[in-house]
């Protein structure tokens, strides 16, 4: 397939995605109450039986299925940007990383290309032998609320994505070889997406450093050039309007609503940027079951430092002008 036509594919299976994320969660609520009402309503008794019985489960972990994650729409997906990994020291298995990416953007298009999929993560990429991470089981951090969603959470579980709770992340880093994948500055970094605005939420993000302790996993920064620009966003102008609405509205809900467009001006397409996931070198940490503010204050900025430096070093390869730098808020 070539020209034109793969182009259309690509989208379709970007669309997908995207409607996915924002939709399959109500639409299921409304079908499983729909099917209540039709001589299939056994199947939704059933399926709810076993949501209120595993109420409990996303907090052992992923259900990581390989099926899922190998599907042929994640290749499109991965190929419509493109999405490439750039890893730039081994992550040797036999042991557990948390790995801290950034910017988190809209909809977190790169991380999950390349860490939750077999699309172009799994297989790897140019500069990249066996992706991200090979050897080791990616699994990707999201907000605990998204796996009370009935089927939504079956979906997400399935392609290695689990509740951003303490219970789930020290289970899974109790596990051996795997890279937990934690969006650091989370709803509010998705507030800064303005195209070609460098700007990570992380001077008081110090949670996944404590979590890197009480297990001794080694950080891992990542950060993907392009995020920002795979959505329009207006300018976050600190005195707007709408920037005083969105912090009423995060204090009211506990998020904020982005506002944002993409291809042709739909909220439902991003744009087809170049997306290069640079996956830094392990910063060793030691095991303290009960870390110290001093300790996590001292690893907090090693952190930040190695994040700093990976951002120039791979910049202007990445078409970021040399004279940008990287806003720590």
């Amino acid at each position: 397939m070539a020209g034109a036509p793969r182009r259309w594919v690509q989208a379709l299976c970007v669309l997908q995605w995207m409607l996915t994320f924002l939709f399959l969660g109500p639409a299921s609520v409304v079908l499983l109450l729909y099917l209540l009402r039709t001589r299939f309503w056994l199947l939704s008794v059933l399926y709810f039986a076993w949501w209120l019985w595993d109420w409990h489960g996303p907090e052992r972990g992923p259900r990581h299925c390989e099926w899922v994650r190998n599907w042929k729409i994640w290749e499109h997906f991965c190929d419509y940007f493109p999405i490439t990994v750039l890893r730039t020291a081994p992550l040797p298995a036999g042991r557990s990383y948390v790995l801290a990416a950034h910017p988190h953007g809209v909809a977190c298009a790169g991380v999950f290309g390349a860490f939750a999929t077999g699309g172009r993560g799994a297989r790897g990429t140019p500069g990249a032998p066996g992706g991200p991470c090979p050897g080791l089981r990616p699994s990707l951090a999201a907000l605990a609320g998204l796996f009370r969603l009935p089927l939504y959470r079956e979906y997400a579980l399935a392609a290695g994505l689990c509740p951003v709770s303490r219970a789930c992340l020290d289970r899974v880093l109790t596990q051996p070889d795997q890279a937990l994948v934690i969006m650091v500055g989370g709803a509010a970094e998705a507030l800064e997406g303005t195209p070609g605005r460098h700007r990570v939420t992380l001077r008081q993000r110090r949670g996944f450093v404590r979590l890197a302790l009480r297990h001794g996993a080694p950080l891992v920064p990542v950060y993907v050039f392009g995020e920002q620009e795979t959505f329009w966003q207006p300018a976050p102008g600190e005195g707007s309007r709408l920037r005083r609405l969105q912090r009423r509205l995060k204090a009211l809900l506990g998020f904020a609503p982005c506002v944002f467009a993409g291809r042709g001006g739909l909220p439902v397409l991003p744009f087809a940027v170049p997306l290069t996931v640079v996956v830094g070198a392990p910063i060793p940490v030691p095991r303290r079951p009960q870390p110290s503010e001093q300790d996590v204050a001292h690893y907090h900025g090693l952190y930040v430092q190695q994040l700093q430096q990976l951002f120039e070093r791979h910049k202007e390869a990445c078409g970021v002008p040399a004279s940008t730098h990287l806003t720590i808020a």
